[in-house]
């Protein structure tokens, strides 16, 4: 999977670079693989590094409002200074791990509405720094993770929509900056509980923490307002566990807290909810998972359409 990059912040017959994937499907904690392959231009290039970077589109607050934006989450320096002669050919191989935190942008082989992933190649050359588009690569689920997707196909749930949401979970020992919400709308049996179900993984190499937020239904059930789980669990026992008891059961217990004070096994989001009190507006959307996961019924895939410094998200032809 080559995706070749022209460098025109560089100016004319400055060099070009292919950014070349090993390994364009990976899971959280493994090692990204490729090689970027530099080919010289009309002059010789004193490169000062070459330096890749996880971008990622996520959602922020921003007063009242709620905005869009570009983060690198990951940056690794793959080469330092060397001089890139005129029409040379230089290879740099490189691999590094995903963080165990990054999202799932892929599910039994369908991409996740509302998630994009990418690796941005940046060139520096004479003070002057390219950032280049990005290559876009999926993260699929760990096995442990599957578990729990699976889990709520067998219970009914739809896909809606997934996303990125800066801040942090309470209670949770959460290394990057922001956390994924996966959201299902409930099946009939659920339907006078919530009005949908919000999953998000925290995963490290031992284990994950599964938190759960349901957005309960006013009238027989109470005045609405958001409920909460939190599993923790290891990696090797995940997967062998009834998730879609656990689940069916934390689901059934709200309908007997209508005053709004249930918060499962602990409220991952005291003091405010997620990140200050925001949980709401959220920008799902699309089909998906009507036949469950298994049959790998996820909504399609669309690009981000934010614009920052290098322009549109996953902008260029892949050959």
């Amino acid at each position: 999977m080559v995706f070749k990059r022209m460098l025109g912040a560089l100016g004319v017959g400055a060099p070009s670079v292919d950014t070349v994937l090993a390994t364009p499907r990976v899971r959280p904690g493994e090692l990204l693989r490729g090689e970027v392959r530099l080919k010289g231009g009309d002059f010789d290039a004193a490169i000062e590094h070459v330096t890749l970077g996880l971008v990622t589109r996520v959602e922020a607050e921003y007063g009242e409002g709620e905005g869009v934006g570009l983060i690198e989450f990951l940056r690794t320096e793959v080469s330092g200074p060397f001089t890139l002669r005129t029409g040379e050919d230089r290879v740099i191989p490189f691999q590094f791990p995903v963080p165990w935190e990054a999202p799932v942008t892929e599910v039994m082989g369908q991409p996740l509405h509302g998630m994009a992933m990418g690796v941005r190649t940046e060139l520096a050359i004479a003070k002057a720094v390219d950032k280049g588009d990005m290559d876009p690569f999926q993260i699929e689920p760990l096995a442990s993770q599957q578990a729990v997707l699976e889990a709520f196909a067998r219970l009914g749930f739809r896909f809606k929509g997934a996303d990125l949401e800066m801040g942090r979970i309470h209670g949770v020992d959460q290394r990057l900056p922001f956390y994924q919400e996966i959201e299902f709308h409930p099946p009939a049996q659920y339907a006078g509980q919530v009005n949908e179900v919000e999953l998000t993984f925290v995963a490290g190499p031992a284990g994950m923490d599964v938190v759960l937020e349901a957005d309960k239904r006013s009238g027989r059930y109470g005045s609405g307002g958001d409920a909460f789980g939190r599993w923790s669990v290891s990696h090797a026992e995940a997967p062998h566990r009834d998730w879609a008891s656990e689940i069916d059961g934390w689901l059934a217990a709200l309908s007997q807290y209508a005053a709004g004070g249930f918060h499962g096994h602990h409220d991952p989001y005291a003091h405010g909810g997620h990140h200050g009190g925001h949980h709401g507006g959220h920008h799902g959307g699309g089909a998906g998972l009507a036949a469950g996961l298994a049959a790998g019924a996820v909504a399609g895939f669309v690009a981000a359409e934010v614009v920052d410094e290098i322009g549109d998200f996953f902008e260029g032809d892949e050959e």
